[in-house]
This record gives structure tokens, C-alpha cells and sequence, in this order.
């Protein structure tokens, strides 16, 4: 890619600005008056937002995270599609589906009335994708950087037969210490523990942690929030077109078995909130139709 013949005007007006590295992989910067961000375009993974009235950082990205062709990116926000997890057939395909190592093309960009910055992308065809998802579709995801983060991803069937996917924004979120926050609004909540054999509980309560925890809260739409007494602030995570809810934590043996976050103790500065559609919450898009998942991010001090 030459940056210098790609930039549009609009992207410019946008407050875009671009880098490519030496191997060829490409990061926009977002910069307005309310919100910077960074995205990379392989995956179509943001990377960094911070709102200007935010102390920190509200993404968090592994000191270790690895950049490079075909690789994910550990932290931010991974985009898992077609399928979450392991793929529901066959375990030599991409776990969490391909769209989150595949290049990204950035169609649309816009300045708005609001001082948001707005983007639009789209995953590109590749002979790689294909052969991992051979039913013709169109999946977009856009983004919108600004006071809040506002991101959709829209899937729709371009084929004959109906289109199942699993998906996720499988979110990163910073916080001061994993022992000290909690998280509200999945009280009653059914979920599968992933630690445990999928086994299925209610939740009781605020969610708290002490250990590895990796669970799929199944048939809920509704908001969480995380409470972090240590960087005194509220994120709250509001959702449309989502059954499930995943929040994972690796633990610190977990985290050390993971090249890109390894020992220490940069694991506890973490959690991940998904708003997804997971296990029986897989969604079934008919030919011509488009489901569309969103989330909107915001925090508030505590």
C-alpha cells in the first residue's frame, strides 16, 4: 500500500493520519476534539481510544501483543466472526473465525457534526477467507470515535441458504487491578464455565474475581458495567443485537502459558466484557437479509 496515494481529503478532514510498518501492515490514528484511537487494518482491530476527559486509557493492549501478517493482536478489540471459539466442525480453522487476521479495507471516513469521527470498513475477499467461509456475504464494521466509542459489525447474506455466524467484540478493557473491580448488571444471569466443562449456573450477585474465570453469559441483552475503584471510574459496556455476554480473565498461570502476555503482571490491568452471540445464541441471517451487533462504550467517574 502507498499511503501517500491511498489518503483521501476526507480522511484528512476526518483527523485520520496513517502508518505503515516496515513488513507492510497499516495503523490509522484518530485524533478530534473528544477521543483519540488507533486501529489497525488488518483485522480491522482497534487498538487504543482514550476520550480527552478520561485520565487512562480505556482499551488495554498487551505489552507483548504481537503485530504481524496473520497474526492477532492481543488486547483491544478483536473482532471474532464467523464463529467464536473453536470452529464448530473442523479445529484446523482459525479459532474465533478469520475476520480478526485478515486485511480490512477502509471505504468511508467523516468528521461529524457531533466531533465524532466516524469509519467505515469493510473484511476483503481473500482467497484465504474464502476457503474458510466459501458463502458469499459482506461484513462491515463501523466505527465512531468520540466521547463514547460507538462500533457495529454488520453481516450480511449475499448467498441463496441461510448464513449461521457466532461473533464477538471481544473487548479489552484497562482497570487499575483485577482484585479490586467488579462487574454489575449480570445478577440471575444463566452462563456456561468454560473452566469447568461448560457446566451451567445463575449468577448471584456482582461479579467478582480471584482466579482464571472464562464464561459465556447465554440469552441476555442487557448493559454491564465495570466498577474500578482503583482508576475511579465506571466503563459501561450497552448493547443491541447480542444474546451473549463472555468475560474472561486468564489468571496468572493462564496468562503465563500466553506468549503475548507472559509472566508478570500485566494480566491483572485487564478484563475482557464480550458482547457476542455464542453457543446456542448463534444467529441464522437469511439470503439478502443483514444482522447487525452494536456496542457503545462510555465511562464515567466513579
Amino acid at each position: 500500500m502507498n499511503i501517500a496515494q491511498a489518503v483521501k481529503a476526507s480522511d484528512r478532514e476526518a483527523g485520520l493520519s496513517f502508518n505503515e510498518s516496515a513488513d507492510g501492515l497499516v495503523t490509522v490514528s484518530i485524533e478530534n476534539e473528544l477521543a483519540s484511537a488507533s486501529l489497525a487494518l488488518q483485522g480491522g482491530h482497534l487498538i487504543h481510544w482514550q476520550p480527552t476527559h478520561a485520565a487512562d486509557p480505556v482499551l488495554w493492549l498487551s505489552k507483548r501483543a504481537r503485530f504481524g501478517h496473520g497474526r492477532s493482536i492481543r488486547g483491544g478489540v478483536p473482532i471474532c466472526w464467523p464463529w467464536f471459539g473453536p470452529h464448530p466442525t473442523d479445529d484446523r480453522l482459525c479459532p474465533h473465525g478469520f475476520a480478526r487476521i485478515m486485511p480490512w479495507h477502509l471505504i468511508d471516513s467523516e468528521l461529524q457534526d457531533s466531533g465524532a469521527t466516524r469509519l467505515e470498513l469493510q473484511l476483503l475477499d481473500t482467497p484465504v477467507a474464502h476457503q474458510q467461509l466459501p458463502h458469499p456475504y459482506e461484513l462491515t464494521l463501523t466505527v465512531e470515535v468520540g466521547r463514547t466509542l460507538k462500533m457495529a459489525l454488520a453481516t450480511t447474506n449475499k448467498g441463496d441458504a441461510s448464513l449461521v455466524i457466532g461473533e464477538a467484540l471481544h473487548t479489552y478493557f484497562q482497570i487499575g487491578d483485577i482484585d479490586r473491580i467488579h462487574i454489575e448488571g449480570l445478577d440471575g444471569y444463566e452462563y456456561a464455565d468454560k473452566t469447568s466443562a461448560f457446566s451451567r449456573h445463575n449468577q448471584q450477585g456482582d461479579i467478582r474475581f480471584s482466579q482464571e474465570y472464562d464464561r459465556v453469559f447465554v440469552n441476555n441483552t442487557v448493559d454491564c458495567t465495570i466498577v474500578d475503584p482503583v482508576l475511579e471510574r465506571r466503563i459501561r459496556i450497552a448493547k443491541t443485537g447480542s444474546q451473549s455476554t463472555v468475560i474472561w480473565t486468564p489468571g496468572q498461570i493462564k496468562a503465563e502459558e500466553l506468549q503475548d502476555i507472559g509472566p508478570g503482571d500485566d494480566w491483572r490491568h485487564m478484563i475482557c466484557v464480550e458482547s457476542a452471540n455464542a453457543l446456542e445464541n448463534v444467529v441464522s441471517v437469511g439470503p439478502g437479509e443483514t444482522h447487525v451487533l452494536t456496542v457503545e462504550y462510555s465511562t464515567e467517574r466513579l
